[in-house]
């Protein structure tokens, strides 16, 4: 069965069918929903995400430095799944020791564990920024082809919305490409 996107007329937010599934497309700041899961762009150290204030060590010195030592990068396009209510959906697409830092082929990998992980927890909702586009270079327009992809391919049992983070300066052209 073909499933093609189409988009409502309108301002943000645009109102988007895919089969079952409803897909908003909003700012950042036009949470037009409650979600189950928010996916953020990561690197294989999981830098991105680390917390930005400096804390008094909770271990000792030595403790610190051994995690350090032992720690292991992620491998690019995986999803890890951390924290909860909700999820954050962490999609490995950047490795820092490499340039550029992103492929296509993690960013289309992470945004399939990602549907897949959504599935396997069966979650309803679900937070999905450009992936890609926010810290690599990757084209807003080939992002949304490849999400059109990765939805062709996914049966979304218990996903029902999605709420698709559209960055600042977005005309509404490139999200023609989901039609």
């Amino acid at each position: 069965m073909t499933r093609t996107f189409r988009v409502l007329p309108g301002s943000y937010p645009y109102e988007i069918r895919h089969g079952l599934l409803t897909i908003v497309a909003a700012p950042k700041d036009n949470k037009p929903f409650p979600v189950d899961a928010v996916a953020f762009e990561e690197d294989t150290f999981l830098v991105m995400s680390a917390e930005t204030t400096v804390l008094e060590p909770r271990e000792s010195l030595m403790r610190v430095m051994t995690k350090l030592i032992e720690t292991r990068p992620e491998k690019p396009g995986s999803v890890l799944v951390k924290g909860k209510d909700p999820l954050r959906m962490l999609a490995v697409v950047h490795d820092l020791n490499h340039e550029p830092t992103w492929r296509e082929e993690w960013v289309e990998s992470a945004l399939r564990g990602i549907f897949q992980e959504v599935e396997k927890r069966r979650l309803g909702s679900l937070a999905l920024p450009f992936i890609g586009t926010l810290h690599g270079k990757l084209r807003k327009e080939r992002f949304i082809r490849m999400l059109n992809a990765v939805l062709e391919c996914t049966e979304c049992k218990y996903l029902k919305k999605v709420w698709l983070i559209v960055p600042p300066r977005t005309k509404p052209a490139v999200l023609k490409a989901l039609i």
